[in-house]
């Protein structure tokens, strides 16, 4: 048995004599099963780590994976046949997100679907104004509206011509409409959108079967991070990997998929089985992370869904705290009551800030308690606020770098051409708009065609013309010489921080600044790395690390796509001393020691999905619902505490409220009685009562 691994783990770790299914209950330890399995097969199989492909869903996953398979490997030499006793070339592994090996794959296989290799991948708000400018409506909801039945399509490999015959409202008509559309104006720009990253890899591979075998040569073994969020498309894109040798571990958790209004699809693990009848299955039931009473009753709520698999976690914690359940006046009261408590309890364990977690169900709730901290001087991160790249800032330097990369793109033109502004104003742009929607190219091409002296006075095309030619310059440049050094003479060019300081006050305008200092700083440290070592066979492959885009060396366009990624995929990652306020989806993966769960009242936890009656939860969105309880409970590693409000505001009106169905579903028999409800302390109520406890 590998060291430190239990049985299960190291059954998990060893099994390769066909495809596995890993059913890892919460906290059971599945990235140390993937990571020492990836160690195995180089170590004892023989496999070169160039032929292993480890698969998840976000960036800081992958980075984790990556880190723990460096300090396995390290020193280790390689098995392979005639390759023995050479260094393991760590740096051939791909260890990725889905997105950024769809990026490879059409990086490498532009031409057979129309694409160049420097594409842009265009953003959510990107996207959102093409839709906008289809339909010609400002109605913000509806359009959000399309853009997520058009993904769902794209997620579920349902062309344009099918959508416009399963559309069965008047929503999905309008969007089959503009699907056809919005399709056809993405490859004008030689772009692609979040969903095409796997949705194009799988058509490829499903009609080219020169290319597929390429690829299932190239990755013959595949790992798989939470399989149970995979959707429709990425389980085709696995499956064709896979191939006939079926040579693949999925990890994945029945009990944790809370994903399905983003089209992943619970299905994907029974279909696993179906498609392959050799699945061996295996369950990992030993809990590192929770106490006995925190996964008795996690055990206990998700023990009331149907079951794909039974499983039932334990641990050796021992029993720990009590589960609090706590009812409040209204979320004002709750707000109050879960900072006052937070801080007593956090001076009676001598804890830290960064130990609480304060989930709750929508991003509605945050506010009050951001307002409590606030007033308290408690220091507190905001999960699923504004990413680091979706800064105004950010994204006007990623405009300039898009159009480098890609002069075909059209958004990236307008707003690199505009910021600073050049003398080119709307009107200009309208008529080279027009000029080049009529001629079919592109803005920037548009710029240097004949004809264009007809639409716009020499003064209008003057600073058009220079500003392409400044781009057209940096193009030539930037995959022959460092990024360091091109991104510099860029900066200096287009005089940004003197923009900033024009446009804004000096305080907005010194932030602005400083959060490019630091995107420089990053783009040139990722633009420094020294070129990839050359494969023992004499094939130069980069490492696929966490961003999965592979080490760029000191070429500029190389960055681009990873830009683009991490501003979808995630922002900054950052751990500072403060409570962290989440939603319970984006708490998945993470743990802390401490857990407030606050608004577990029915309609909220289960929610309701935009209901306005107070008909029954269909069965569907409870079981997802219950899940997400089930996610939330086992974030907690030492305590837990429970909070609902009798009195809720929701729109105008007061509504009273029931306690979620899911707290009689956790069996805490022996939690304490509820605590009756209190008056909000005042500020020098809660202060003398935070010293007595300091004087205990």
């Amino acid at each position: 048995m590998s060291a430190g691994l239990n049985p299960a783990q190291n059954e998990a770790v060893r099994y390769l004599d066909g495809p596995c299914l890993v059913l890892a209950g919460a906290g059971s330890g599945k990235t140390r099963v993937i990571t020492q399995k990836i160690a195995h097969l180089i170590e004892a199989k023989g496999f070169e780590p160039r032929h292993i492909a480890a698969v998840t869903f976000t960036n800081k996953a992958a980075a984790e994976m990556r880190e723990r398979v460096s300090k396995l490997l390290e020193g280790k030499t390689l098995t392979t046949p005639g390759k023995e006793g050479r260094k393991v070339p760590v740096n051939q592994l791909t260890v990725c997100t889905f997105h950024s090996l769809g990026v490879q794959i059409l990086r490498q296989e532009a031409e057979h679907v129309g694409l160049k290799p420097q594409f842009s991948i265009m953003d959510s708000d990107d996207c959102f104004g093409m839709i906008q400018e289809q339909i010609g409506t400002t109605d913000k909801g509806l359009i959000r509206k399309i853009q997520n039945i058009i993904s769902l399509w794209k997620n579920g490999l349902v062309t344009p011509e099918e959508a416009m015959t399963i559309a069965a409202n008047e929503d999905e008509h309008q969007a089959a409409l503009v699907y056809r559309n919005y399709v056809a104006t993405l490859h004008a720009y030689q772009a692609v959108d979040f969903d095409d990253l796997i949705r194009l890899p799988t058509e490829l591979f499903a009609k080219n079967e020169q290319v597929r075998d390429r690829w299932q040569n190239k990755l013959r073994y595949l790992l798989i991070d939470e399989y149970q969020d995979t959707n429709a498309c990425q389980y085709e894109l696995l499956k064709l990997l896979a191939g006939p040798r079926a040579a693949f571990t999925a990890v994945g958790d029945d009990d944790q998929a809370i994903y399905g209004w983003r089209g992943a699809t619970l299905e994907n693990l029974a279909q696993l089985g179906k498609d392959f009848p050799k699945l061996h299955v295996i369950k990992l039931e030993q809990n590192y992370r929770s106490t006995v009473r925190i996964l008795t009753a996690a055990n206990n709520v998700i023990a009331n869904n149907p079951k794909l698999f039974e499983k039932k976690l334990w641990s050796e914690h021992g029993m720990g705290d009590s589960i609090t359940v706590t009812p409040c006046n209204d979320e004002e009261h709750e707000a109050e009551s879960v900072v006052f408590r937070l801080s007593a309890h956090k001076f009676e364990r001598r804890a830290q800030f960064r130990d609480y977690a304060i989930l709750y169900r929508g991003n509605f709730q945050a506010r009050i308690f951001e307002q409590v901290l606030r007033r308290e001087r408690i220091p507190y991160v905001l999960s699923g606020g504004q990413s680091f790249f979706d800064k105004a800032e950010i994204k006007d330097l990623c405009a300039y770098l898009r159009l480098i990369a890609n002069a075909d793109d059209d958004p990236a033109f307008i707003r690199a051409v505009t910021t600073p502004r050049r003398g080119i104003g709307n009107t200009t742009l309208e008529a080279l708009g027009s000029f080049a929607g009529q001629a079919k190219v592109s803005l920037f091409e548009a710029v240097y065609m004949g004809g264009i002296e007809a639409r716009l006075s020499a003064r209008q095309i003057e600073p058009l013309r220079m500003f392409c030619d400044f781009i057209q310059r940096l193009t030539d440049r930037a995959d022959k010489e460092p990024a360091t050094v091109v991104l510099d003479d860029m900066m200096e060019a287009i005089h940004y921080e003197a923009y900033l300081y024009d446009a804004f006050d000096e305080r907005q305008a010194q932030s602005k600044w400083q959060n490019v200092l630091e995107f420089l700083e990053w783009l040139k440290r990722k633009g420094t790395k020294p070129e990839a070592a050359e494969a023992v066979d004499g094939e130069a492959e980069g490492f696929h690390n966490a961003d999965g885009l592979g080490d760029t060396g000191k070429n500029l366009l190389g960055l681009i796509q990873t830009v683009a990624l991490m501003s979808m995929l995630e922002g900054k990652d950052e751990d500072p001393d403060a409570v962290r306020l989440s939603t319970v989806h984006a708490s998945k993966g993470l743990e802390y020691p401490h857990v407030f769960l606050v608004g577990v009242e029915e309609g909220i936890m289960p929610h309701r999905g935009g209901s306005e009656d107070d008909g029954p939860i269909d069965s569907e969105r409870i079981e997802e619902e219950r899940r997400l309880m089930y996610v939330a409970i086992t974030r907690a590693q030492r305590s837990l505490h429970l909070n609902w409000c009798k009195k809720r505001k929701r729109a105008r009106e007061t509504v009273v409220c029931e306690p979620s169905r899911f707290i009689p579903e956790m069996g805490l028999d022996d939690a304490p009685p509820p605590t009756p409800e209190e008056a909000p302390m005042s500020p020098k109520d809660r202060l003398a009562s935070l010293k007595a406890l300091l004087q205990k």
